[in-house]
């Protein structure tokens, strides 16, 4: 699903609105599986498309960083 052009999402609307732990731990869990899909691209060679300064820019698996070179998305206690 994606919003309309010019179109916020409630986040990018409220940026300090604190999040419940429930809310944190669907983040954070969103996050991991995006960490984890881009990188199993990486290794298999294909490439993935991102929104980068308003438009879609496609990398090549040489162009996506390593996991390990990224900031890592550590799983939050439960």
């Amino acid at each position: 699903m994606n919003p309309q052009p010019g179109i916020k999402s409630t986040s990018e609307n409220n940026p300090h609105i604190p999040l419940s732990e429930l809310h944190q731990q669907i983040d954070a869990g969103v996050k991991q599986a995006i960490a984890n899909s881009i990188e199993r691209h990486r290794k298999l060679g294909e490439s993935i498309s991102i929104w980068k300064d308003g438009k879609v820019v496609t990398l090549t698996a040489d162009q996506i960083p390593p996991l390990s070179s990224t900031h890592h998305i550590q799983k939050q206690p439960r």
